[in-house]
C-alpha cells in the first residue's frame, strides 16, 4: 500500500513494490529500494505545490483564502497557540510545537491546528516500517509471477463488465478499463487492503523523523485542507503507513490536486466510491502523459545477432526495431497503432528473459510508481484481464542478490575502471551502463543485467579470484 505513497513523491531512481507489505528491491531502472522508500520520485504532476497554488483546490472559508494568499486572519494570527506535549518524545514534541507555530504564523486557523494536531504522539509502527531496508533484491520474474496471479486475473475479469461506469470513464479519460483494473488490483487488491493508519499521525511521525520532513509536512497541510473542506473527516482519513489512501492509494497532496467526484455525490471519496477512485486514477495517468488509443508495450523476440546494448536507448518506430532484429512475439504483426508509435527496448530480466518494446503509456503508468517492474505488472495484469495472450518467453528462474552483492559489483566495476558512482547497491542507470561497457570489453551480451554469474566473473577479472558463489547469495524465499 505504501507503494503509491512513496513513488508519487520520490525523487530519483525507481522502485518495484508488490502488494501490501511486499517489500521488494528491483534490479531494474534506477531502483533505490522499496515501495516504502519511494518518497521522492514525484513527477511533474506530483511535485510539492506551494500553498497559494492549492488555495482553490478545495472549498475553503474566507480566512483560509486570506491566509493562503499571504494575508493572515486577524482573528487567529495574534492568538497564542495553546497545546499539550504529551508524547514524552522530546524530538517529536519539539517538531510538533515548531510546526504548529509555523502554521499558525502562516495564517492557518488555530482551532483546526489544535483539534487535528494537538495531542499527537508518534506512531512506533511507522518508524519501524520506514527504517526497514530489504536485504535481498527480488528478481523481477518472481515479482511478476506473484502480482499477475490467476486469482487477481479472475477477480479483475469479474469487474471488467460488472461496473456500469466504465464506458463513461473510458470516454472521458481515454484510459482502458483493464489498465485501471491492473492498478486497482496491484495497489489494494481491488479495495481489500487500503490500510488503517491515521494518515495525519503517520505523516507527523515521518516529518518529525526528519529525513523527509518537507515532503511529510506538505502532506499534512494537504490532509488539513481535505478535512477543512468537509468532504472527508479525520476519522475517514486512513491509509498506509506512508500516507497512501483509498482504493487507488493517493497521497493527500495527490488527492487535493487530482481526485475526482465522478459519481456526482459532491464528495471525492476514493475510499468507498469505486467510480471516484478509478476515475481519479485515470486522471492521474492522463496528467502523467497517457495517450488515448496507444499501446503500453509489446513483447518482442530478439534475433541471435541482436545488439543488446540497444536496450534502454532512444525510442524508435517498430519498423526500425524490426530491422535491428526485434520481431513481435506471437502470431500477430504490429498493429496499425503500434506501427506508428515510437518505443524503447527493455530487457527487465536480461538477455535470457522476455524483451519488450515499451511505448509512452508505459511511462505514464510509472507516474503511479516509477518502477519498470511495477509498470510491467500493471500492464501484464491488464492484458491478462482483457484476455490477451501471455508471454512467449518465460521469466528465468533467478537467485536473489543481497545488498552486499550489489555493492560488491559496483566496487569491482570501479576497480576495473568502468564505474565511479556511490557504492550504494542501487543497480540504476549508471551502474547498468558501466556493466554494459564491461560486458562489451569481455565479449559478453551487453544487457547491463546483474546476475550471480556476472559477479563471479567480475571477481575473477578484478581480483583473479576463483568463481565460488558468494556466501551472501541465496534463493528468494
Amino acid at each position: 500500500m505504501g507503494r503509491s505513497a512513496l513513488s508519487q513523491s520520490r525523487r530519483g531512481p525507481q522502485c518495484a513494490q508488490g502488494p501490501q507489505n511486499d517489500k521488494v528491491v528491483c534490479q531494474l531502472a534506477d531502483c533505490r529500494g522499496y515501495k516504502a522508500a519511494r518518497l521522492s520520485h514525484i513527477r511533474t504532476i506530483m511535485h510539492r505545490r506551494d500553498f497559494i497554488g492549492l488555495a482553490t483546490a478545495l472549498p475553503l472559508t474566507l480566512p483560509w483564502r486570506r491566509a493562503l494568499a499571504g494575508q493572515p486572519d486577524q482573528g487567529t494570527a495574534q492568538t497564542g497557540l495553546r497545546w499539550q506535549a504529551p508524547s514524552a518524545n522530546g524530538a517529536f514534541d519539539a517538531w510538533l510545537g515548531g510546526f504548529m507555530a509555523r502554521a499558525l504564523a502562516a495564517g492557518w486557523p488555530q482551532d483546526l491546528l489544535t483539534r487535528e494536531l494537538g495531542g499527537l504522539t508518534p506512531d512506533p509502527k511507522v518508524i519501524s516500517l520506514d527504517g526497514r531496508q530489504p536485504e535481498l533484491s527480488r528478481p523481477v520474474g518472481d515479482y511478476i509471477r506473484k502480482t499477475v496471479s490467476q486469482d487477481k486475473i479472475a477477480a479483475g475479469q469479474a469487474r471488467m463488465y460488472s461496473l456500469t461506469f466504465w464506458p463513461a470513464v473510458e470516454a472521458r479519460f481515454g484510459v482502458p478499463r483493464e489498465i485501471l483494473i491492473g492498478i486497482w488490483g496491484m495497489e489494494t487488491g481491488f479495495g481489500a487492503v487500503m490500510g488503517n493508519y491515521d494518515v495525519v499521525r503517520a505523516m507527523a511521525t515521518l516529518a518529525a523523523e526528519g529525513r523527509r520532513q518537507a515532503w511529510a509536512e506538505a502532506q499534512i497541510f494537504s490532509a488539513l485542507r481535505i478535512i477543512a473542506s468537509g468532504q472527508i473527516s479525520r476519522d475517514q482519513l486512513r491509509g498506509s503507513w506512508a500516507g497512501a489512501m483509498g482504493q487507488t492509494q493517493f497521497l493527500p497532496e495527490t488527492y487535493v490536486t487530482t481526485a475526482i467526484d465522478f459519481d456526482g455525490d459532491g464528495r471525492k471519496d476514493i475510499w468507498r466510491s469505486e467510480a471516484d477512485a478509478l476515475a481519479s486514477a485515470a486522471n492521474l495517468l492522463v496528467k502523467g502523459g497517457w495517450r488515448r488509443g496507444e499501446p503500453w508495450a509489446r513483447e518482442v523476440i530478439l534475433a541471435p545477432s541482436f545488439d543488446y546494448g540497444l536496450s534502454e536507448g532512444p525510442m524508435q518506430l517498430p519498423a526500425a526495431w524490426s530491422r535491428a532484429g526485434a520481431s513481435p512475439a506471437g502470431a500477430l504483426d504490429w498493429s496499425l497503432q503500434e506501427a506508428r508509435t515510437p518505443a524503447s527496448l527493455i530487457l527487465p530480466a536480461g538477455w535470457t528473459g522476455p524483451a519488450f518494446l515499451v511505448f509512452a503509456n508505459h511511462m505514464a503508468i510509472r507516474t503511479y510508481n516509477n518502477s519498470t517492474a511495477y509498470a510491467l505488472g500493471v500492464g501484464l495484469l491488464a492484458d491478462a484481464v482483457a484476455g490477451r495472450p501471455g508471454l512467449v518467453t518465460p521469466w528465468p528462474m533467478e537467485l536473489a542478490l543481497s545488498l552486499s552483492d550489489r555493492q560488491k559489483a559496483q566496487s569491482l566495476l570501479g576497480r576495473l575502471g568502468f564505474y565511479a558512482g556511490d557504492l550504494d547497491g542501487v543497480i540504476g542507470t549508471r551502474t547498468r551502463k558501466a556493466l554494459r561497457q564491461w560486458q562489451v570489453s569481455m565479449g559478453r551480451p551487453a544487457d547491463g543485467y546483474l546476475t550471480p554469474d556476472l559477479i563471479f566473473a567480475l571477481e575473477a577479472a578484478g581480483w583473479g579470484m576463483p568463481s565460488q558463489p558468494s556466501p551472501s547469495l541465496q534463493a528468494w524465499p
